[in-house]
């Protein structure tokens, strides 16, 4: 059995595939991963043996810039993804079985791809703001928060449709397919795997798609911290852990004088995550210690606190470390995990994505005390670590059968 998996993003959105990887391995299927070829995806697919094969362009020259990406630059990107999938993807899923895809950068190519090989195609997402948008009509009366959230995610998905729509019916006319009248039903599916974990993320009641929750897929990773990493924590009481991964043009500003600064306050020492922002002391001290990319599953448990972005991946991985959570958050679902966190009591949101010394301390007398160590602690309990595995066998089922999945 031979399993294509896709997606055009950060680290965020390879390394869950990745993992996915390793459990369709585990079960005897042979799965590559078709990702950005960024040098860090690459490392991180050659440290588990599984094939990288290079989709669009690296994603640091993308997003890593002085300034965001314009709308221009989205649109082009979008249709550079499109061409790329019809061709790319085409290409690595012949003689595959099933094409997983996550995100809409990746899916508008693969789902062409699936359609012209004739195999089967999953859309995948990692939290409830990538599953299809469901349209909530302006009431006369005003709108609840919930309904301006769906309206606001209504009208990206609009846009989604203006960005990919005519580059997608394009190339399929190329291959000899019929046009696609909604971009986002064709690319979505009727039936949306949502991967990530029931605890921190539930499932929507929704009657108009059939979402299938396996659990958040988790790459098992059993490297050690470095030696000055350990010297470090043991010299002196839990740090602060500080880090924005893959948000560089987005981070706050002078973000990591703030976040010293603010832990300091607190009388906490730092550890700071370098990250595409590259993040870097502002003196000398020696509570302060950085770190490039690191086993999060290792250390996340020997700190007292993590101030993070709000990425699904790191969001997970402290709350399966039982370790308070403070959400800054920036971009795209990050404010819906933030909002999550603090709904579930195991850390805090900012209120805002521009931290001041004082915002910042605040935030973190609240995520220090132990009432909220004592319930991160009793969630990450809860905390199902089996959801790479569960996809797996779904997706097995899957290209078998090429039918729907039996919800595990």
């Amino acid at each position: 059995m031979r399993v294509l998996l896709t997606t055009w993003g950060s680290r965020g959105d390879v390394e869950p595939l990745v993992g996915l990887a390793v459990a369709l391995r585990g079960l005897g299927a042979d799965a590559r991963v078709c990702a950005p070829p960024d040098e860090e995806f690459a490392t991180l697919l050659d440290r588990v043996g599984v094939p990288l094969v290079p989709l669009g362009p690296n994603v640091r020259s993308v997003t890593a810039g002085m300034k965001p990406p314009t709308a221009e630059d989205a649109v082009r990107l979008a249709s550079d993804l499109v061409a790329a999938g019809f061709d790319t993807l085409g290409a690595a899923a012949e003689g595959c079985d099933a094409l997983l895809a996550n995100g809409m950068m990746a899916a508008a190519g693969a789902r062409g791809a699936a359609d012209r090989l004739g195999i089967p195609y999953v859309y995948a997402c990692y939290h409830v703001r990538g599953l299809p948008p469901r349209h909530v009509p302006t009431a006369a009366g005003g709108q609840s928060g919930q309904d301006a959230a769906d309206k606001a995610h209504w009208e990206q998905g609009q846009k989604a449709n203006a960005m990919f729509g005519a580059a997608l019916n394009g190339h399929r006319a190329g291959v000899g397919l019929p046009p696609v009248d909604d971009f986002r039903d064709y690319v979505y599916t009727a039936r949306p795997w949502l991967a990530a974990d029931a605890t921190l993320c539930p499932a929507p009641a929704r009657t108009d798609i059939d979402v299938v929750q396996t659990g958040a897929w988790v790459l098992p990773d059993e490297r050690p911290l470095p030696d000055d990493l350990e010297a470090f924590l043991e010299a002196g009481a839990p740090p602060v852990y500080v880090g924005f991964g893959s948000m560089a043009s987005h981070s706050p500003k002078d973000i990591a004088r703030v976040a010293i600064e603010a832990s300091r306050a607190q009388g906490r020492r730092v550890l700071l995550a370098r990250g595409w922002a590259e993040l870097a002391p502002i003196d000398e001290a020696d509570d302060c210690f950085v770190v490039g990319e690191i086993n999060q599953q290792a250390l996340f448990g020997r700190v007292a606190a993590v101030v993070h972005h709000g990425g699904a991946g790191t969001t997970t991985t402290a709350a399966r470390a039982g370790v308070p959570q403070v959400v800054v958050p920036l971009i795209g679902d990050q404010p819906w995990w933030a909002a999550r966190v603090a709904e579930l009591g195991i850390g805090v949101a900012h209120e805002g994505s521009t931290p001041t010394v004082d915002s910042l301390s605040a935030v973190l007398t609240t995520a220090l005390a132990p009432r909220t160590r004592t319930r991160a602690r009793a969630v990450a309990g809860t905390i199902r670590t089996d959801g790479a595995t569960v996809a797996a066998k779904l997706l097995l089922d899957e290209a078998s059968s090429e039918g729907s999945p039996v919800i595990v």
